[in-house]
């Protein structure tokens, strides 16, 4: 059998790990089953395999979840500039994504970080300081945003897990805590676009009968 890739075409991947492992992944997705995975087990980037139950394959996982709920909330009728910026997030999940199966890699661009925080800065400038605790709704897209943003922390947890046992990049980590308060103060701009109102917690549900 020809081997995926010549030695040559491997060097010249050798500095970019995701591109090498998406171009042997390419030579497979024709064929979508392998049967290699029968018994429980799933190739890692770096080659090695790891099985489907174990804490790598379940943040990958979360990770894939939670880029999945974007594109779902992507669907919507969002602004056109917060959809470029979904857009561009759920490339950096895939790039995370592609850290986890390369454990020891870091694929995040050096910056991604510093984009989030812009990015929560300039949406939060608009809005009014919180008072009380948001309840997720307000409207399709506000609800999805929120559901977005618990996988997101779900999604943390994973790799925070794994983290303790194997090298995570701390730009992942900061990333994926990063993006959580991002899709929080995204979901408070979409609950009150159109005129439309954030839905308050009611803390008088609490208040003394009879006060």
């Amino acid at each position: 059998m020809q081997p995926l890739l010549t030695p040559t075409a491997r060097t010249a991947y050798s500095g970019h790990p995701l591109l090498l492992m998406a171009t042997l992944m390419g030579h497979r997705l024709s064929k979508i089953y392998t049967r290699t995975g029968d018994a429980g087990t799933t190739g890692l980037g770096d080659g090695s395999r790891a099985t489907k139950d174990s804490a790598r394959i379940h943040a990958l996982g979360e990770v894939d979840e939670l880029n999945t709920v974007l594109g779902l909330l992507l669907v919507a009728d969002l602004p056109v500039e917060m959809a470029a910026s979904l857009l561009e997030i759920q490339h950096d999940l895939f790039d995370l994504g592609g850290e986890l199966s390369i454990p020891g890699s870091s694929l995040l661009a050096t910056n991604a970080v510093a984009r989030l925080e812009s990015l929560i800065d300039s949406y939060n400038e608009a809005l009014p300081p919180l008072k009380e605790f948001i309840l997720p709704g307000g409207n399709a897209a506000s609800a999805s945003c929120q559901f977005a943003r618990a996988v997101c922390r779900r999604a943390e947890r994973a790799v925070v897990a794994i983290s303790d046992a194997t090298p995570v990049s701390q730009s992942t980590l900061r990333y994926i805590n990063r993006l959580s308060d991002l899709l929080f103060v995204l979901a408070r701009v979409l609950a009150r676009a159109n005129g439309g109102q954030e839905i308050m917690w009611d803390r008088s549900r609490f208040a003394p009968a009879g006060g």
